[in-house]
């Protein structure tokens, strides 16, 4: 399977087209597998396949930070953030948590279930950012700002 060499978000630029179609195609085939068996949230995990994909192509995660506004959008995030291993275990005592969790991984910049708060944490990370950046140049050095991106979900 393709989705077995993908370890961290970075693996996924190097893919064409045709392998990244195939790889939301078994994407979609474990999280299936998985609900079915744990249970959880198929269908809004679904719809943001190639979403996530994306976003983990054009952003450099954790450096840069997606944040998912209702967790339970976040399967395909664990699968491309090197939780596959662990995925069999969604939602089970001692497995992967059905939500982003910063224990798991340091993808995970917030942990939430809840529509539209990530709104207020983007902000505030937004700020801090600037923040960070505002101190750097003051102090003569180089500073990039690292991006922020909310995914608002469906809730």
């Amino acid at each position: 399977m393709l989705l077995d060499s993908i370890t961290c978000p970075a693996d996924l630029r190097g893919l064409s087209n045709e392998q990244l179609t195939e790889l939301a195609t078994e994407i979609r085939s474990v999280i299936v597998g998985a609900v079915a068996q744990s249970g959880g949230h198929l269908g809004s995990n679904l719809g943001v396949v190639e979403l996530t994909l994306a976003l983990h192509r054009v952003f450099d995660s954790p450096q840069d930070r997606i944040l998912w506004d209702t967790g339970h959008l976040a399967y395909v995030h664990k699968l491309v953030t090197g939780r596959q291993e662990g995925f069999g275990q969604l939602r089970k005592a001692g497995g992967l948590s059905g939500y982003p969790c910063r224990d798991e991984s340091e993808h995970d910049w917030i942990e939430n279930s809840h529509a539209s708060t990530v709104l207020s944490y983007a902000h505030g990370l937004s700020m801090a950012e600037d923040l960070r950046v505002e101190r750097a140049h003051k102090r003569g050095e180089d500073a990039e700002p690292n991006h922020v991106v909310a995914v608002i979900g469906d809730g």
